[in-house]
């Protein structure tokens, strides 16, 4: 994402080799809004995904404040973003560009399922065979 790299395994935020430790909030911010980059997230989809329905908490104060830390850690601004744009009464967007690199765990776990998928499929046309085999035999005793 921009000049930084997002680790979302880890919660680490890097920039130039150094690592950028983000409170749980700003992560989150940040995470939703990579994964919905270009869409605006409100005010009140943050409230939800940040704070469960059964917590009291002032809910503008505490969004202002993570979303402050993460700009800080940016190196972002609210008045001329770079990273993340306010839209008033709307919410917020990332606007910076992204770029996903596929992790080592990513592509190991994802090869799993298509070996599995062929043992599926070679248990079944064995089963298969194994059923015509036995019609055919029924049929000619």
């Amino acid at each position: 994402m921009g000049d930084f790299h997002l680790d979302l395994q880890s919660g680490e935020l890097r920039s130039d080799g150094q690592t950028i430790r983000l409170a749980d909030q700003p992560f989150q911010i940040l995470r939703l809004l990579v994964a919905r980059r270009d869409e605006v997230i409100t005010r009140d989809e943050l409230r939800q995904e940040l704070w469960p329905a059964d917590t009291f908490v002032d809910f503008d104060s505490g969004l202002n404040s993570a979303m402050k830390k993460l700009r800080d850690a940016l190196g972002d601004s609210a008045d001329q973003p770079t990273y993340i744009e306010t839209l008033p009464r709307r919410g917020y967007r990332l606007i910076a560009p992204v770029r996903e690199e596929p992790s080592p765990t990513t592509a190991t776990v994802s090869a799993r399922p298509h070996v599995r998928w062929a043992w599926v499929l070679a248990i079944i046309v064995v089963l298969a065979l194994a059923g015509i085999a036995m019609l055919r035999f029924r049929q000619t005793s």
